[in-house]
């Protein structure tokens, strides 16, 4: 292998797995990046901020305590952090999964039956049966897969943050400007609160980088991909942020179940927005597959434990398969709902059982590790 592959390998390719899971949670619809940024106008830049900020630094030691530690599967990684308590975790991260795809899933069938004219069932089954083959291919299928979606999916989102962006450029400036901002507005502690909360949620999408970790071998590479992971995931908020505010106080978009479809329609409309309509079904086929790959890793790395088998490429498929059809049933909440309430939720849970002992105990451990190291 090349150094500059390996390289890539090492660096870049966690910051790729994590920012196409988070991609179809976080991005999808734009509902998220109006909830936790675009609604409180120029003030959602410090919400900005502090998702920029913790994404790069909770990656980062994730990373690294995973390589000072050896754990790869997010069950190894839990135990070490918060040992008798990680059942809790896996509660939390299930559900969270399934909330997620959930959101995906409500966006997915809405769009697809909307500008596709695909029935709301048949749009989702197709979606299900091509993340269940995927999973059930195995690791190198899923890196690759993962890889060129991710460039595809962020070409497409460039695209449209570049058209809505230039459509409405003249009240973006005002918008930053803080002209149209809400008299008794949040204050900054607030606003950097609530960037937390969206860092928070999406802390789901660590475990899903945790199989290619393997390949780090020094300190520099975790610090390396946990700042390229808060890059790369900080930049689709960022678009999505200016094009929202180019409609800024909008009712109807900042009401909207999905106000990246109506911001395309009012800008474009035609090809774009059909090639939206695809996008989003393909970001729930990339959040769909990193996310529930954790959870077949970790049960496999539980079955090796036990001195059993590893789940096969067909049990895999039929786990990945219960999963997707629990959260289409959950989907029928609603999107606004389950990000509003259901994602919030989630929010406290991660950085009470991850965030916050990752860099307690975690940081802690690593420095020691260090020492004894260098010792």
């Amino acid at each position: 292998m090349s150094p500059l592959k390996r390289l890539l390998q090492q660096v870049l390719l966690p910051a790729i797995v994590f920012q196409s899971v988070l991609i179809g949670g976080a991005y999808a619809t734009g509902r998220e990046i109006v909830e936790y940024g675009a609604r409180f106008g120029s003030g959602g830049l410090w919400s900005l901020a502090a998702i920029g900020i913790g994404f790069s630094v909770i990656s980062a030691a994730c990373y690294e305590f995973a390589r000072v530690t050896g754990a790869f599967d997010y069950r190894s990684l839990v135990r070490e952090l918060i040992g008798p308590l990680w059942p809790l975790f896996d509660v939390l991260y299930v559900t969270m999964v399934v909330v997620v795809i959930a959101v995906v899933s409500a966006a997915s069938g809405a769009i697809g039956e909307q500008v596709l004219a695909l029935p709301h069932a048949v749009g989702v089954g197709l979606i299900m049966l091509l993340v269940v083959l995927i999973n059930a291919a195995g690791r190198r299928v899923i890196e690759r897969f993962k890889s060129v979606g991710s460039v595809i999916l962020y070409a497409g989102y460039l695209l449209f943050a570049g058209t809505v962006i230039g459509a409405t450029w003249a009240n973006i400036g005002p918008a930053l400007a803080g002209a149209h901002d809400p008299v008794d507005g949040p204050g900054i502690g607030v606003l950097l609160g609530v960037g937390l909360l969206y860092a928070g949620y999406n802390l789901a999408g660590l475990p899903s980088t945790l199989f290619v970790l393997d390949r780090q071998t020094a300190r520099w590479q975790s610090v390396a991909a946990g700042l390229l992971t808060g890059l790369l995931s900080i930049v689709p908020f960022l678009l999505t942020y200016l094009a929202v505010l180019g409609f800024y106080p909008d009712a109807e978009v900042l009401g909207a179940q999905v106000p990246w479809l109506i911001m395309l329609e009012r800008t474009h409309g035609g090809w774009l927005v059909g090639l939206y309509a695809v996008v989003v079904l393909w970001t729930l086929v990339e959040t769909s597959v990193g996310m529930i790959h954790a959870i077949t890793d970790r049960i496999s790395v539980n079955l090796r434990e036990a001195g059993r088998d590893p789940l096969t490429g067909r049990q895999a498929g039929a786990l990945t398969l219960a999963v997707l059809v629990l959260a289409a049933l959950l989907s029928r909440w609603g999107i606004i709902a389950l990000v509003a309430q259901g994602y919030t939720l989630m929010a406290y849970g991660f950085l009470a059982l991850f965030a916050l002992p990752l860099l307690t105990r975690g940081v802690w451990r690593v420095v020691r590790a260090s020492r004894a190291e260098s010792a």
